[in-house]
């Protein structure tokens, strides 16, 4: 069984807050049925894609009829991943009804395995081009729109290292072959850290190869980014934003009103070096809860609501790209990793992919469970209690016969 530490709960104060300084529908398009609908379509840099503001990320997706009820509501950009579970199927299987023309596929160089299984620097040309020509087996089409060299930062804390990774020359070689073949048209580069996020996506950005990125981008972290991104557009590269909505805190909101994640998402696109962002979306509430942020304002009212959530949440959410901790354990804990599955666990709900990830970590949080001199903790630069966190992180993520 799952052995599990129940965190400290504040979702009704959440509510009480969030509630005093909210109250007005969010205003959107509409469909014939009354649902609201995508209003803004953004080009991809210099790319001939346009997307829309609020797109599908497929880490949980569960059907094909969720691709197509999101292409009924006017969302045409779907990032998924060989090793998302059975995404690239599903998108498959609602290929049979859509017109490959009118939905952009963002797919991985990664195998079909547990997450992570991104394709490791030095796999060859011939590695790379089948973790392709497989997805599009999956997937049921002829080409990717866009191919990522996807979580640079997760595999290694040597910068280095995962330098040789992004620009794998292997790598560029086979996305070079898979263009000419019509099975590739941009190649992209993403990081959600734990560590070094801003220098390899900002390697990626000068590199002169990379069509687009995807950092993590949110209202509580990454200072350095901004000047990432700006540099970005001034060369012509687009910027795809995921991980939007800080930890995703469960807000006990009515949906109804204008809520956490539409302030959330309305401030990543209040900046005008973003495309687009992705969001997991799970259900059809998913739908109705994100799309009516498309093509909206950021307002005072927003800025409110993100205060409230930072005043609840701040100091007990990882910012995981940080890594500023990370040196502080003598024992080489891989705190941001364990952290971050520990929030897919906890806030996400993708509680199997979040043990097999971990379960697949050198260094585990174990050894917090014993330790006396948690220098970690007082490394944090946002005030964590890292030793606890990392302890029911363990606790959660293991399994125990």
């Amino acid at each position: 069984m799952i052995k599990r530490r129940d965190f400290l709960k504040s979702g009704v104060a959440a509510a009480a807050t969030v509630a005093a300084i909210t109250g007005m529908e969010a205003l959107a398009g509409t469909s014939e049925q009354g649902q609201s609908t995508i209003k803004r379509y953004n080009q991809i840099g210099k790319t001939s894609l346009k997307m829309s503001d609020i797109s599908f990320g497929t880490g949980s997706l569960p059907s094909a009829s969720m691709v197509l009820r999101a292409v009924d509501r006017g969302i045409n950009y779907f990032d998924t991943a060989p090793d998302y579970g059975h995404a690239e199927e599903h998108i498959g299987e609602a290929m049979k009804n859509l017109k490959r023309d009118k939905v952009i596929i963002a797919s991985k160089f990664c195998n079909p395995l547990a997450y992570p299984a991104h394709l490791p620097a030095g796999s060859t040309k011939e590695q790379y081009v089948k973790a392709v020509e497989e997805s599009l087996k999956r997937l049921k089409t002829d080409y990717l729109d866009i191919c990522f060299v996807h979580a640079i930062g997760e595999a290694s804390k040597d910068v280095e290292a995962e330098k040789k990774r992004l620009l794998d020359d292997n790598m560029l070689s086979a996305f070079d072959s898979l263009k000419k073949a019509g099975k590739v048209r941009y190649l992209a580069a993403s990081s959600h850290g734990p560590t070094n996020m801003e220098d390899l996506l900002m390697t990626a950005v000068v590199s002169g190869r990379f069509d687009l990125i995807m950092p993590s981008f949110n209202f509580l972290k990454f200072p350095k980014l901004p000047g990432i991104i700006k540099e970005a557009k001034a060369r012509g590269v687009g910027v795809v934003a995921m991980k939007t909505l800080a930890g995703a805190k469960e807000m006990n909101l009515d949906f109804k009103t204008a809520d956490f994640a539409q302030s959330a998402f309305k401030w990543v696109l209040k900046h005008p070096e973003v495309n687009g962002l992705v969001v997991t979306m799970k259900n059809l509430s998913d739908l109705d809860n994100y799309i009516p942020a498309s093509g909206q304002g950021f307002t005072a009212r927003d800025q409110k609501v993100l205060d409230a959530y930072a005043r609840l949440y701040g100091h007990s959410y990882c910012r995981t790209g940080c890594s500023q901790c990370e040196d502080a354990c003598a024992r080489g804990v891989e705190i941001a990793n364990t952290l971050r599955y520990q929030m897919y666990f906890e806030d996400y709900g993708m509680e199997k992919r979040a043990i097999v990830s971990y379960s697949a970590l050198g260094a585990k949080a174990d050894a917090c469970l014993a330790c006396t001199m948690p220098t970690c903790t007082g490394a944090c630069p946002y005030g964590l209690p890292v030793a606890q966190m990392l302890q029911a992180a363990h606790q959660n993520l293991t399994l125990y016969a």
